[in-house]
């Protein structure tokens, strides 16, 4: 299945701000994290199609996985 991926904040630091990317079928969003190498506790948000998923939701073909930090501040 094809994906975009969207990172944001310091996530886009040295990996990209949007790629269109194959997966496995079956893929979860946790399993695209990790695959990234970004680290589940430092994960926010996550969104398929701008509505909030889990981490175990599994896209499918054409959707838009967006990825946010936890955001910290006071």
């Amino acid at each position: 299945m094809q994906l975009t991926v969207k990172l944001f904040a310091y996530f886009r630091d040295n990996r990209f701000k949007q790629k269109v990317t194959d997966y496995p079928e079956g893929t979860t969003v946790e399993d695209i994290i990790r695959s990234l190498g970004i680290d589940l506790d430092e994960v926010g948000v996550t969104m398929i199609n701008s509505r909030h998923c889990s981490l175990e939701q599994v896209p499918v073909d054409g959707d838009q996985l967006a990825i946010f930090p936890n955001i910290g501040g006071g």
